[in-house]
């Protein structure tokens, strides 16, 4: 069969050959793939630099993606950290790490917002008691995970959303996406804090997907401008494409009630996650979010990988 296949984790994968795929177990099933996102944490899987990198070569990156099952229904599975990734035309799965779909439903559309909307959806309904009417600002609303989480904030119940993000232009069409406000970022904490004015005061919960300078520019902005330092403020960080380690004032920690937390692999149990993809599922199955999608053949995927690098939309590899 044909797949993705990664030789190198300083070159991007090359459509070639690969030995057809076998089950290990009474439980696996072959599936044939119908779609897989390629995002940001496929692109660590290929570059070796994910932590749960194993520095084994070759593999196939992929860590999820729509099949269809031997009874002929649609599947949204999850694999284990493996070298025998999704971007393959067949592929082994454990049906328990899986979750069947509507028969009318788009693969394309669940292969691209599954995982970008899992990070949002898991931190709020695993990793906190999100109450409905907490106000949240997502850090990072311009990628899009972030142009997700958004949307699922305003969805489990959020009363104010602000987007923050360092592209103006993409900020601008957050509202309508649900963002009742927007934050531009900038490097001075007390621009960003004028910027922020009486949210600062009512903030519950900040969505991360920077850190980096900007997680420590808000924090400082959030915390000084908080009227009730005593109100809890909860710091979910999930992603770290500003940078890998923040700057936090020693302060920070001491002058509110803070909690900072992480949402990633390993975080949150295996189980927790498959239980909350079923109803993730059907929203993204009723259209409930808006992504923007490119469609590539997984006979273009070395173009893909190289060209998709900052692409605005999320790539999904499908075999034809």
């Amino acid at each position: 069969m044909k797949a993705a296949v990664v030789s190198s984790f300083d070159a991007p994968p090359r459509y070639a050959d690969f030995p057809e795929p076998v089950t290990t177990d009474e439980q696996e099933m072959i599936v044939s793939v119908l779609a897989v996102g390629l995002h940001p944490r496929v692109r660590s899987q290929a570059s070796g630099s994910h932590y749960t990198s194993t520095g084994v070569l070759p593999l196939v990156p992929g860590v999820d993606g729509v099949g269809r099952d031997p009874a002929g229904q649609l599947r949204y599975f999850v694999l284990d950290d493996t070298t025998l990734g999704s971007m393959a035309e067949r592929i082994a799965i454990d049906p328990r790490r899986s979750v069947v779909l509507p028969p009318d439903c788009d693969p394309i559309a669940v292969a691209a917002a599954m995982n970008p909307a899992m990070s949002s959806w898991i931190a709020l309904r695993q990793r906190i008691s999100f109450t409905p009417g907490g106000d949240v600002l997502v850090l990072g609303a311009t990628g899009n995970a972030g142009r997700i989480a958004v949307q699922v904030a305003r969805l489990l119940g959020a009363n104010q959303v602000i987007a923050a993000g360092r592209k103006a232009g993409l900020l601008a069409e957050l509202p309508a996406l649900g963002a009742t406000s927007t934050l531009l970022l900038d490097e001075a904490s007390s621009v960003v804090q004028n910027r922020l004015g009486p949210a600062a005061s009512d903030l519950d919960v900040v969505l991360d997907y920077l850190w980096g300078q900007p997680a420590a520019t808000v924090l400082t902005a959030l915390i000084t401008g908080r009227a009730d330092r005593g109100k809890p403020l909860t710091w979910i960080e999930i992603g770290s494409v500003a940078g890998l380690a923040a700057p936090i004032p020693s302060a920070a920690l001491r002058a509110a009630q803070l909690q900072m937390i992480g949402s990633g692999q390993g975080s949150v149990a295996s189980s927790a996650i498959l239980a909350e993809l079923p109803g993730l599922a059907r929203e993204i199955s009723k259209g409930t979010f808006c992504i923007d999608v490119q469609a590539v053949s997984l006979a273009d995927v070395e173009r893909a990988w190289t060209d998709g690098a900052e692409a605005r939309h999320r790539i999904v590899i499908t075999p034809a």
